[in-house]
């Protein structure tokens, strides 16, 4: 019975991401988030059961991607269409029949861009053996969460000038084009998984996350975008330091 503890997480983990979909899909942006987010509680435990009894498998590790493709990949793409068709019509619309010239409908399928380009991040991690304890290129969940604070921001905001820029299709188009593309690159990411609690060896990661509790104690949602570019920033800065 055990054994079978972190493969069960993980089904949850793929159920929590199939209802994030849904709701995005019908235009419920917090509860398609609030699902996301279950489903990241539900990844990370699946990881920590496993290691603490043991209980790695061929075909846990198989699921655990394919999962993370649901929850991480489709689900953060399917809000960002979701938000696409509010800036451009204001409504939740299908797709089919819907009238627009050639722009509109690069805005609209670029939402799709997201779930491929983690699909390869997700394939490329399982077969690259340099991501045992850091990440070369952005962890999905992290693109996700990113794409999950506008989500928020559209839903919750209260800056309507900021929430102008941050929200309209080119910007959207042009936030879904750089993060995907993070994805498959080839810069270092710092992991935040911490094997010990001691200062020496996690200064980046303690300093990162009480960074980030900081930015969304004052900032709220628009905390947790700025957390996710200071992630970035900093791992980009610090691939920058070990290659001068």
């Amino acid at each position: 019975m055990r054994k079978h503890i972190p493969n069960f997480l993980t089904s949850l983990n793929i159920v929590s991401g199939s209802l994030s979909v849904t709701f995005a899909l019908e235009g419920h942006i917090n509860l398609a988030v609030l699902t996301m987010f279950l489903a990241s509680l539900f990844d990370f435990f699946d990881g920590m059961s496993a290691r603490l009894l043991k209980a790695y498998s061929p075909i846990g590790k198989e699921l655990d991607s394919l999962a993370d493709m649901i929850s991480f990949g489709l689900a953060p793409g399917m809000i960002v269409l979701t938000l696409q068709k509010y800036a451009l019509f204001g409504d939740v619309r299908s797709l089919v029949g819907t009238s627009g010239g050639w722009l509109t409908w690069v805005f609209l399928l670029s939402a799709f861009f997201i779930p491929v380009m983690s699909g390869l991040r997700l394939a490329k991690f399982n077969i690259d053996e340099r991501q045992a304890t850091s990440f070369i290129g952005l962890p999905t969940p992290a693109n996700a969460i990113f794409f999950a604070s506008l989500a928020l921001i559209a839903e919750n905001g209260n800056m309507p000038a900021l929430d102008a820029i941050l929200l309209n299709p080119y910007s959207l188009l042009f936030f879904t084009i750089v993060m995907s593309l993070l994805l498959v690159s080839e810069i270092p990411m710092f992991s935040l998984k911490i094997k010990h609690l001691r200062w020496s060896g996690n200064q980046v990661r303690y300093l990162f996350l009480l960074t980030t509790l900081v930015l969304i104690y004052f900032f709220s949602f628009y905390g947790i975008t700025l957390s996710i570019l200071l992630y970035i920033l900093i791992s980009f800065t610090l691939s920058l330091r070990k290659t001068v």
